[in-house]
This record gives structure tokens, C-alpha cells and sequence, in this order.
């Protein structure tokens, strides 16, 4: 009976230790996901979730360690040039991103990637952004404000706009800066709202002159083969003629000697 009160002693000991480290553990876990990023402010809302607020701390890159149930972050008036692929990925419930007041002049393809189905508004105003890349608004449904941006208004960005899923009043943020051609004029008009006016009719135009250059270069090489053909089979003509012509001519020879040899 002591040996097992003792063997009975021993294993829960080892039980409650087992028990103690997977708490621990859970615990450790729990607070990874949920505590608040370095050096930002996190506050929790009454109908659930967290808000961090990352405003004005000179950030150059995008935190790394923001809790996966925050539902608002505010990454404004930092120094951000850039937003990397995957950038929020494993965000699954956040509804508000504001990146605005940064030095943004480029978004990597699939820089908002994983937000599509939780993501309700994206504030990227008051950035460098020129370029509209469709791939990093990869999926993504939801109101944009995309004001005070230097946008280039060119054949790539008109046909860019078709591509982005944004919500489509959106994308009236996007007043042209400069324009390419100059001529079109449409330096300081929404993009969205002229559609009348098409900024790839130069690139039409090269691409048409250049579709001409290669149809006459084929016309070309096909008349020069025709020219080379007929006169090759000209000049066959001409020998298989004169031989024929010459055939008469030795035939008569033959009789003639035949003639000369029976008379001999």
C-alpha cells in the first residue's frame, strides 16, 4: 500500500509540473498576441478589440509586433517610405488602417494582403505616391482616401484604375499632380471624373506606326521574294527553250549522216 501511495505521489508531482509549464506556456502565448507593440499606445474598446496608436514616433518601418486582435491601428505622421509585402498579414480583424502623413512613395505587391475580408477603410493621404499598383490592393474592397498624393496621370495608371477593387468612389482621391502627355491637360483634375479623356492615345499612336514599320517590312520581303521567284523561274524557262530549240538542229545532222553513209 506504501509503494503505491508513493508511486501515486510521485507521478501527480510530475503531473502538476506538466500542468504548471502548459499554463505558463498558454499564458506566454496569449499575451504575445494580445499585449501592445513596442513603444505605441493600445487602448481596448467596449464592444471588443484593440485601437493602437502608433502616431508621430518617427517610425521608418511598420512594427512587426502589433497584437493580431487589434481592430484600429494609426501609423500617421511617421517617416514610412514604404509598405513591404505581407506587411499586416495575420491582422484578420482589422477594420481601420491609417497610414497618412508618411513619406509613402511605393506599396509592394500584396502590401495589404490578408485584409480583404475584414478591412473597411485605408487612409493613405498626404503621402509621395505617384504609381497606382493594382497588386497591392490585392482583394481589398474598402474606402480609400488617396487625396493630396503627387499622382502621375499616365497610360499606366489609366490602365491600372479597371484593376483596383477599392470601393470605386475611392479612387476620386486620385487628382493628377503631372500628366504624361503634358498636353492633355489634366494637372489638378480627379483622374476618375474625366473619362473622356485617354492618356494612352500617344502610346496607341507608337504602337500603331510600329505595326506599320513590321506589316511593310513583310510586304517588303514577301515582293522581293516574288521578284526573285519569277525571275529564277524565268531564266529556267529561257534555258529549258534553247535546249528545245536545239533538238531540231541535231536530229537533221543524224539523217544527213545516215543519208551520206547508205550513198557511200
Amino acid at each position: 500500500m506504501s509503494l503505491l501511495a508513493d508511486w501515486l505521489l510521485r507521478h501527480s508531482v510530475v503531473m502538476c509540473l506538466l500542468l504548471h509549464s502548459l499554463v505558463l506556456m498558454t499564458f506566454c502565448f496569449h499575451h504575445a498576441a494580445t499585449s501592445c507593440s513596442k513603444n505605441c499606445y493600445c487602448t481596448e474598446s467596449e464592444s471588443g478589440g484593440k485601437t493602437v496608436r502608433c502616431s508621430n514616433l518617427q517610425l521608418t518601418e511598420i512594427p512587426q509586433d502589433i497584437p493580431n486582435d487589434t481592430r484600429r491601428v494609426y501609423l500617421d505622421f511617421n517617416l514610412l517610405t514604404t509598405v513591404p509585402t505581407n506587411a499586416f498579414a495575420g491582422l484578420t480583424q482589422l477594420v481601420e488602417l491609417d497610414l497618412s502623413h508618411n513619406e509613402l512613395s511605393e506599396l509592394e505587391p500584396g502590401a495589404f494582403r490578408g485584409l480583404g475580408s475584414s478591412l473597411q477603410f485605408l487612409d493613405l493621404s498626404s503621402n509621395k505616391l505617384g504609381n497606382l499598383t493594382p497588386d497591392a490592393f490585392e482583394g481589398l474592397r474598402a474606402r480609400a482616401n488617396l487625396t493630396n498624393n503627387p499622382w502621375h496621370c499616365n497610360c499606366n495608371l489609366q490602365m491600372a484604375m479597371p484593376r483596383v477593387d477599392l470601393e470605386p468612389a475611392s479612387l476620386t482621391g486620385v487628382v493628377c499632380h503631372t500628366s504624361e502627355p503634358e498636353k492633355i491637360g489634366v494637372e489638378g483634375l480627379a483622374f476618375l471624373l474625366a473619362p473622356d479623356i485617354d492618356l494612352c492615345v500617344e502610346m496607341k499612336r507608337t504602337t500603331d506606326v510600329a505595326m506599320l514599320v513590321v506589316m511593310f517590312g513583310w510586304f517588303t520581303m514577301v515582293i522581293s521574294y516574288l521578284v526573285y521567284y519569277v525571275r529564277a523561274n524565268q531564266e529556267d524557262a529561257r534555258r529549258h527553250l534553247e535546249y528545245l530549240k536545239s533538238l531540231p538542229s541535231r536530229q537533221g545532222k543524224s539523217e544527213e549522216s545516215s543519208t551520206i553513209s547508205t550513198v557511200v
